[in-house]
């Protein structure tokens, strides 16, 4: 399993970026919370990832927290939630907004 890149950043196409690891392009997904604190094109960047494989295809996604990815993960686990929701909800709301929608029940 890919856990962690750390590389230079060659594109930023939201919500996909393009890690350039030694030579080697990394396509990752982000949430539009790490997209926003990602450096200029060719600056470096660390990114903790999650690896999916399924039966159309292998993704990767990219997180620049322990806690964002943390979460990611959580929402994964919900009946119904694919990896695309989870983004979307990581790109509207920050972790700490989202343990306390979760904490005070709130669906919507």
């Amino acid at each position: 399993m890919i856990g962690r890149l750390t590389g230079r950043l060659a594109e930023k196409n939201p919500p996909q970026i393009l890690l350039d690891v030694h030579g080697v392009g990394y396509e990752l997904d982000v949430p539009m919370s790490t997209f926003y604190h990602l450096p200029e094109l060719g600056g470096e960047v660390t990114l903790l990832t999650h690896f999916a494989v399924r039966e159309d295809g292998q993704f990767l996604f990219g997180f620049l927290s322990e806690t964002e990815r943390f979460a990611f993960r959580q929402l994964l686990k919900i009946s119904g939630i694919g990896a695309r929701m989870a983004l979307a909800v990581l790109s509207g709301l920050s972790v700490s907004d989202l343990a306390a929608a979760v904490a005070a029940q709130e669906s919507g």
